[in-house]
């Protein structure tokens, strides 16, 4: 009997670009990451692209493409964020698809997933179709070829989601057994109650849909795929391959599938090395001919449906209340926090609704003058949404507009697209999933409200913000301090919110700090410099300017005079206006008082000029904002370190005598030392070779006085140093002095008190090892440099727990 194994991860974070930069900004609750989507690729993403398969000594036996051997379904939004801040990964998930293609059949392990992550069954038609369309084409844009399957997102379903899917060519979807509400072998059979999870998972069934049409659907294996998220048998891989052996039964007569679906991010960030197990369950599988791998489409083109099935409509896999999860107090929750709620999820979603049906007729009618059809307009956006060039809008608006349009026309039919744009992403699923309205995810998706009410005052004239937020006042937090959805929305949300005159004014700000090109690029932003003129007297500094600032995502653009005045700490403001006044006049007149140092003065005539609107340093957009602090703070800090080294280099004598009678030192002095030898340790791994004397002393004073290491900064300063030294040996392999350094550095590593990440270090030299060290081995008999060579690199190998083909020899 035939035995099919398919494992589908479905890797997905909800986007968290700021609705006006679109890009991420930086999120402290991710440290030592960046943000969150920058840890979770560092944990599961970036690993299951390069997975490792040890050897019985725990060694790199060797690394594998998890995704070229399961199936999987990315999040467009995702995918986008890849795409630019982890180029690797993103190739690897393309290539993988490639490679899946060559070995089921023409039948990839990739799907396509509705576009943002909206549930479904919760919206209206339109936003049905085109959250289908731009799933679809944002996967034929990325995998050059169309999806056969689409992952519905929480597999929220219902039939008309289904219909639409069927129309535009998808072939199938996933969902969980208890979506199954009866079944039949055919026609001419009683139907067979399928509910509470009864579902035969093991083969496809197809639904008949309203317009006639049909769909095969697959039902996952329940209790396997529980087993994986949550009791661990990812702990060890031959487990979770014995685990899914058993979904098979003698007492089938068909070609049997055992196939799961969970989260992808079970495999690495949920749990550590879950990457690994996947890995080498696969390997393991096959290797022992116990089923064969395959994915949906290739199972399906083999083996299509027999059996008729029916579905319980308007359910999902995450919430037992059918849909309620995103937009009543069902119960469902991920924190069980004692006396909290969720009342707050239905007055969010009715604002949203609110918002949505207000400006939907209004939308239609302004669009209406410059598209033929406003709402095939919006479907066809994802092109420029996927590609911003000038070629790009040229094709969409060629296509969509009624007829040639001017600057300002374009700009108002980018404005109502993007209008609609973030009318859909404000309805991304993880806003509801959480337990507070406060949470960042529900906080993300009210910052695209306020994006969406902004377009709309400036391409329709009109947002109904004051409704929306009575709406919104009724969704009560479980915080004190946010209180409701309406103080969410004025603390988290208008802060944020951005013109062309507040970018104007970070530029003119940050311009005192850093140098710029012109034009400069600020995220989604251009800022084209006319004029700039800069004073500095002492610490103080004075810029006055003039510049153009365009939106790269909508075009429009206005011209701005600015000034910005630094005089000490965190002392910072600017001003901003259009360019109405005299710019060579404003300069020498704001500039004579600050040249002779009156910053009362000078602050006086920016006030006069540029008021009311004065912007200072909490109008920096965050990444900028924490880099213009820390250079404001250069001075203090390096002040603050030499005091702490100057009792630390008086005291160090006495605390190692009192290291030696079991005393504590007193906790001034123990400050100061931690933080004299963690700053010595760091400067020395960033600049010294790894393996000095110097970093070798400092290490042993650490241990000699029981100086705790700060871990996290040092583990992220000397990976990044010896990654660069594994990437630039990757590239230049004859490089012997660069192998001796790399080889002192994975020596440190194994001497250190905490561990290391050597994923992408081990890869080089995994790469390394396969090409230039096979070639070169033969030679060291001959070779006294080819001898060393391979001496050295063996030696890092080992460090790094790499196996070599002398080490299987000799096993």
């Amino acid at each position: 009997m035939e035995r099919y194994i398919c494992i589908h991860g479905h890797f997905y974070q909800p986007p968290r670009e700021n609705p006006w930069l679109e890009a991420v900004e930086i999120q402290d609750s991710a440290y030592p990451y960046h943000d969150w989507n920058e840890r979770i690729t560092a944990e599961c993403y970036a690993p299951n692209a390069t997975s490792r398969i040890l050897d019985r000594k725990g060694r790199i036996n060797s690394i594998v493409n998890n995704y070229a051997r399961i199936s999987f379904d990315f999040g467009p939004t995702l995918l986008t964020w890849l795409e630019v801040k982890a180029p690797e990964v993103y190739t690897a998930i393309l290539e993988a698809d490639r490679l899946g293609c060559a070995t089921f059949a023409g039948h990839g392990p990739a799907m396509a997933q509705a576009y943002n992550h909206m549930i479904l069954p919760l919206a209206e038609t339109r936003d049905k179709r085109t959250q289908i369309i731009w799933g679809i084409e944002d996967f034929v844009h990325r995998f050059g070829r169309a999806p056969e399957g689409m992952w519905l997102p929480e597999t929220a379903v219902d039939l008309e989601s289904l219909d639409i899917m069927a129309d535009l060519g998808i072939r199938f979807t996933i969902l969980a057994p208890h979506q199954a509400e009866r079944i039949r072998q055919s026609e001419e059979e009683d139907w067979i109650d399928a509910s509470g999870q009864r579902i035969d998972p093991s083969r496809a069934y197809r639904i008949k849909l309203p317009s006639g049409r049909e769909l095969a659907l697959f039902f996952y294996d329940g209790p396997i795929s529980r087993a994986v998220a949550f009791e661990k048998i990812l702990n060890h891989g031959e487990d979770f391959a014995h685990r899914l052996l058993e979904g098979f039964s003698d007492e089938r007569t068909w070609p049997q599938i055992v196939h799961i679906a969970t989260d992808g991010e079970s495999y690495g960030h949920h749990h550590p090395h879950g990457d690994m197990a996947l890995a080498y369950a696969l390997e393991y599988l096959t290797a022992n001919n116990l089923a064969r791998i395959t994915t949906y489409g290739e199972y399906l083109a083999m083996h299509p449906p027999v059996c008729e099935v029916e579905i319980f409509e308007h359910t999902s896999w995450s919430c037992m209340h059918g849909l309620e999860r995103w937009r009543g107090d069902c119960g469902c929750n991920s924190g069980g926090r004692t006396g909290w709620n969720q009342g707050w999820r239905t007055p969010l979603r009715q604002a949203l609704d609110l918002l949505r049906d207000a400006l939907a007729p209004a939308f239609e009618l302004k669009a209406r003058e410059l598209f033929t059809s406003p709402w095939q307009a919006r479907d066809a956006y994802i092109h420029v949404i996927l590609d911003r060039s000038q070629d790009s809008l040229a094709r969409f608006l060629d296509a969509q507009a009624q007829r040639p349009l001017n600057s300002e026309e374009k700009t108002m039919a980018l404005n109502l697209m993007e209008l609609q744009r973030h009318a859909m992403l404000m309805y991304t699923s993880c806003g509801w999933f959480f337990d507070d309205i406060s949470g960042i995810e529900t906080v993300q998706i009210i910052q695209y409200a306020g994006r969406v009410l902004q377009l709309a005052q400036d391409a329709l004239g009109n947002a109904p913000q004051q409704q929306f937020l009575e709406v919104l006042e009724q969704a009560h937090s479980n915080l004190t301090y946010w209180h409701d959805g309406r103080l969410v929305f004025e603390r988290g949300v208008q802060p944020a919110m951005l013109d062309l005159a507040k970018v104007c004014a970070h530029y003119a700000m940050s311009s005192l700090f850093e140098e710029y090109d012109n034009p400069a690029r600020i995220f989604s932003y251009c800022i084209e410099r006319l004029d700039y003129h800069r004073s500095d007297a002492g610490r103080a500094k004075l810029a006055i300017g003039r510049a153009i600032v365009r939106s790269d995502i909508t075009l429009e653009s206005r011209a701005f005079i600015f000034c910005a005045l630094h005089f000490g700490v965190h002392n910072l403001t600017a001003g901003v206006q259009p360019t109405a006044m005299d710019f060579g006049a404003l300069v020498e007149e704001l500039t004579a008082p600050f040249n002779r140092g009156d910053i009362t003065q000078t602050l006086r005539l920016l006030d006069e000029h540029f008021g009311p609107e004065i912007y200072d340093l909490r109008t920096l957009f965050r990444d900028e904002q924490r880099k213009i602090i820390s250079t404001i703070l250069e001075g203090s800090l390096v002040n603050a370190e030499a005091l702490y080294r100057q009792i630390y280099d008086l005291n160090a004598p006495f605390m190692r005598f009192l290291k030696d009678l079991g005393q504590p030192a007193p906790h001034p002095l123990y400050y100061a030392a931690e933080y004299v030898l963690n700053a010595n340790l760091k400067r020395s791994i960033e600049v010294e070779h790894l393996g000095s004397e110097t970093v070798k002393g400092y290490l042993a004073e650490a241990g000699l006085q029981g100086i705790a290491l700060n871990a996290q900064t040092l583990e992220i300063v000397l990976r990044r140093r010896i990654e660069r030294l594994a990437q630039d040996l990757l590239e230049h392999p004859d490089d012997l002095e660069r192998l001796r350094e790399l080889k002192a550095g994975v020596e440190l590593i194994a001497a250190l008190p905490f561990e290391v990440n050597l994923q992408n270090i081990q890869n080089a030299c995994f790469a390394i090892m396969q090409g230039y060290y096979l070639a070169l081995r033969p030679r060291q008999d001959q070779d006294d440099l080819a001898r060393e060579w391979v001496t050295c690199f063996e030696a890092v190998c080992r460090c790094i727990a790499i196996a070599l083909p002398v080490d299987e020899n000799q096993d």
